[in-house]
């Protein structure tokens, strides 16, 4: 415990004790019986009250009630208030509550909160305001609550917040500003918050943020300006925020990256997806060493300069759709903590050789729509389980391109030109379970290493005439596989298939679907669930 938390616990118990001799109260009996007799003391009628040691809680939520209740003990320290008819606070109603922790007042129809409302509330540290009928904040009713920890305004019509309204808030850590209507950012009102640790300001009809706008606010660690109409950003909007770790302006108007970002060196976590941002800078996270997750997507990138994302050692997941003009696999030098990547629907023709030197933690890629025609050997990405090359130009399987994969679970190289796949390709993957080779140019491919496979797509490949046996693929329970076949008449049971593709799982449960084009081009699409 801090010296200043010490210090008012003891106020506290100081004044407790105090407070207790002045009304005669007696000590709680041996056997834990209660000092009022067995029902709390001063409970107002339909409310529910609970002890809590010496103190009581009172739960008044949802009862109708126009005003404060008259009769509440001076030992209350929480007091649920939320979700009535009370339209109006008075100077008074609270104030002997001076052992009050908490407060709830949402959800009532208070349009306006007089000075006093709130005096005598020294122990108070949560106040909730949210859903009512707010126009500005309450500045006289808040002004030295010196113990407030929490405040919420959230979903009120707040479109004014007074210079000095947050003055005496010393202790405040958490505050809600959101779903109000504000157009701006209140900078004076911010300038007297040291403590604050998370604010979010989402929701709202704020346009621009300027320079300094959250300058003396050294303490914050998380901020939310998501959804609200923000299209410029002051080069120095975000300067003074030491400690930001969590920055969201998703959903929001931007049209270029924002470069004012680069002076949170603690920031762990970025969005700014749903904006209308068509390039990333080279080094454009220069200032951001710390940064772990990036959100970026639904935006129209096309362009992203080739060293936009060097140098984050802690970043783990990165992801890219639709970034047409990308045609260079971006030099991620430096990122060697990335778990998870995405670059889909570019125009990259080729992979580094060092792609694993350079991601050795890489457990997912996903490449897919691209221009890939050959690929890389993927030597040193022993921690890869999953990857994505679907919809790519890749014409061959060479025997070493896998081979390092030992913990690869997922492989699709479906809508490829994959006509040969070496006979070893897949040798070592044995911890595989799924493979997709559907819409390629195959007449066979290798069983070898495929021991584990439980889902095979073979479908699209309509030279294909391998056999697919029970002994190479002993846990397989899905395959899909389109076969051109021709076919002869038998004199007992007619038609029969020329080629036998299926052997030795009799007794099995095997979902599968074969697509079958006979001799007269007519195609048959037959699913099985039991052989």
């Amino acid at each position: 415990m801090d010296t200043s938390s010490a210090a008012a616990a003891a106020a506290r118990a100081l004044l407790l004790a105090s407070l207790l001799g002045l009304l005669g109260a007696v000590v709680p009996l041996a056997g834990g019986g209660s000092p009022f007799g067995g029902r709390p003391r001063s409970c107002p009628a339909a409310c529910h009250c609970e002890e809590d040691g010496m103190l009581v809680r009172v739960d008044c939520s949802d009862l109708g009630l126009a005003g404060v209740p008259a009769n509440l003990s001076v030992f209350t320290s929480y007091l649920d208030l939320s979700m009535n008819n009370i339209t109006r606070l008075s100077s008074n109603s609270l104030h002997n509550l001076r052992f009050l922790e908490e407060l709830r007042l949402a959800g009532n129809g208070l349009t306006h909160i007089p000075k006093g409302a709130f005096s005598g509330l020294f122990s108070l540290k949560v106040l909730m305001l949210q859903n009512n009928l707010l126009k500005q904040v309450p500045a006289e009713a808040l002004q030295n609550l010196h113990s407030l920890q929490s405040l919420r305004l959230d979903a009120n019509h707040i479109s004014l917040v007074p210079p000095n309204c947050f003055s005496g808030l010393v202790s405040l850590r958490h505050l809600w500003l959101d779903d109000n209507s504000l157009t701006e950012i209140p900078v004076q009102a911010f300038r007297s918050l040291p403590a604050l640790q998370a604010m979010t300001l989402a929701l709202n009809k704020i346009y621009h943020i300027p320079d300094y706008a959250f300058g003396n606010l050294s303490s914050l660690v998380v901020l939310h300006l998501h959804n609200n109409r923000i299209y410029s950003l002051g080069k120095k909007c975000f300067d003074g925020l030491h400690n930001l770790e969590t920055l969201d302006l998703n959903y929001n108007n931007l049209d270029e990256f924002p470069v004012s970002v680069r002076a949170l060196r603690n920031l762990k976590e970025l969005g700014f997806h749903s904006n209308n941002i068509k390039s990333i800078p080279g080094q454009a996270f220069v200032g951001n060493p710390s940064l772990i997750a990036i959100h970026f997507y639904d935006n129209p990138i096309q362009i992203v300069e080739k060293s936009a994302f060097q140098h984050l050692p802690e970043l783990r997941t990165l992801t890219l759709n639709g970034a047409s003009q990308i045609t260079e696999f971006p030099d991620l030098t430096g990122t060697t903590s990335l778990e998870s990547l995405t670059l889909t629907g570019a125009r990259i023709t080729y992979l580094p050789e060092t792609i694993c030197d350079q991601l050795p933690n890489l457990q997912v890629l996903d490449l897919s729509y691209n221009q890939l025609g050959d690929l890389p050997h993927f030597t040193a990405c022993e921690n890869l389980q999953k990857v994505d090359l679907h919809h790519n130009e890749i014409y061959e399987i060479k025997v070493g391109t896998f081979q390092q994969l030992v913990a690869l679970r997922s492989l699709d190289l479906a809508w490829n030109k994959i006509s040969v796949i070496h006979a070893n390709a897949f040798s070592s993957l044995l911890s595989l379970i799924k493979l997709d080779l559907s819409s390629n140019l195959l007449s066979s491919f290798p069983v070898t290493g495929l021991y584990g496979l439980t889902h095979l797509k073979l479908t699209g490949n309509h030279a294909l005439q391998s056999l697919i046996s029970s002994e190479n693929f002993p846990e397989l329970n899905a395959v899909h596989l389109e076969l051109a076949m021709a076919t002869t008449k038998s004199k007992t049971s007619g038609t029969r298939m020329r080629t036998a593709v299926l052997r030795n799982f009799k007794g099995k449960m095997l979902a599968f679907s074969i697509h079958m084009m006979t001799a007269t081009l007519r195609i048959f699409s037959l699913t099985l669930m039991k052989i």
